[in-house]
């Protein structure tokens, strides 16, 4: 059983900061990209950044410059740091990362359960 187990959601103010964890763990054989996805009431979800295995890194243009996305290949981890958040970033916040169980099985993508951030202005 794999999962992601996401951490660090929360309340904030606008202008603030918060830092968001992703951790997989589990039956675990390869770790390929790993994101993080946001979606807020009534509206679709919607890639906010990701990172590859050597980190390359790609940010939708809203939060470029704001958010930094980091991984730790040892404790396959990711974090999103959030700085100068504005009231429309708050959504739900989903971990998504490409894994593959065992050499030679396919890859396939899992998703974490979400974790909430509200910014309040």
């Amino acid at each position: 059983q794999v999962q992601l187990v996401e951490s660090g959601g929360g309340l904030v103010q606008a202008g603030g900061s918060l830092r968001l964890s992703c951790a997989a763990s589990g039956s675990i054989f390869g770790i390929g990209a790993m994101g993080w996805y946001r979606q807020a009431p009534g509206k679709q979800r919607d890639m906010v950044a990701i990172v590859t295995r050597d980190a390359s890194t790609n940010y939708a243009a809203s939060v470029k410059g704001r958010f930094t996305i980091s991984r730790d290949n040892a404790k396959n981890t990711i974090y999103l740091q959030m700085n100068s958040l504005k009231p429309e970033d708050t959504a739900v916040y989903y971990c998504n990362a490409n894994l593959q169980r065992a050499l030679y099985e396919s890859w396939y993508q899992q998703w974490g359960q979400g974790t909430q951030v509200t910014v309040s202005s």
